[in-house]
């Protein structure tokens, strides 16, 4: 083979492997954006606004069952879905920080499935163990909690009406959010830096090498 032909396909070997480059380089910052995107989206937008919640302290007003049943989806294994009823308890409490009444639900899962019900019950197949379930929800509110204040979380803008007892997202969320999307596209400003770096070194090397032989 000529020295015309090997210089030919070093030169197409070199342009292939920096297309390569240029196309690792490009994936890994798309991929950083892409997961920002993602990451702020799915779980930002929620958090924040679970985090405007406003602690304050709640004490009960009521708990009552209203009559109401309601549906559930339970699993029985990989293929077996099926669905169970649980009948509807509210508690209502007095918010310290409106000093108005409002409704009280575990999470803001449990608002956003049923905002008419208290709490939801892990659904079983039975409907009993269902109805004990919520009986025994209902019995602590009333003989253990009573008229002891507790925190709970109040969101004045979006839901006066209602308090949650937990909050389903915290301060770490938040930290996820930024973090691995931070990460992946600082890996990918390092790739093309380290890319920079090995290409000036071959020109370099390859610089060095024609005037040693010239």
């Amino acid at each position: 083979m000529s020295r015309l032909a090997l210089a030919f396909l070093k030169r197409k070997i070199i342009t292939t492997c920096s297309r390569k480059e240029i196309q690792t380089e490009e994936l890994s910052q798309v991929s950083g954006v892409v997961s920002l995107f993602i990451f702020g989206f799915c779980w930002l937008s929620p958090a924040l606004q679970d985090l405007q919640a406003t602690a304050a302290n709640c004490t009960v007003l009521s708990v009552q069952q209203i009559g109401e049943v309601f549906e559930c989806t339970f699993t029985c294994g990989a293929d077996c879905r099926g669905t169970a009823q649980y009948p509807c308890v509210q508690v209502y409490v007095n918010n310290s920080e409106s000093n108005s009444r409002a409704l009280l639900h575990s999470d803001e899962h449990q608002l956003l499935t049923n905002p008419k019900c208290s709490y939801i019950p892990p659904c079983k197949r039975e409907n009993q163990k269902n109805l004990e379930s919520v009986m025994n929800w209902q019995q602590y509110w009333k003989d253990e909690i009573g008229s002891q204040p507790f925190t709970c979380y109040f969101n004045q803008f979006q839901r006066p009406d209602d308090v949650l007892l937990h909050r389903t997202h915290d301060e770490i969320v938040l930290l996820h959010c930024f973090l691995w999307p931070l990460v992946t596209f600082v890996v990918g400003v390092l790739i093309v830096v380290l890319t920079i770096c090995a290409k000036s070194l071959a020109v370099k090397a390859e610089a060095m090498k024609k005037r040693k032989f010239s």
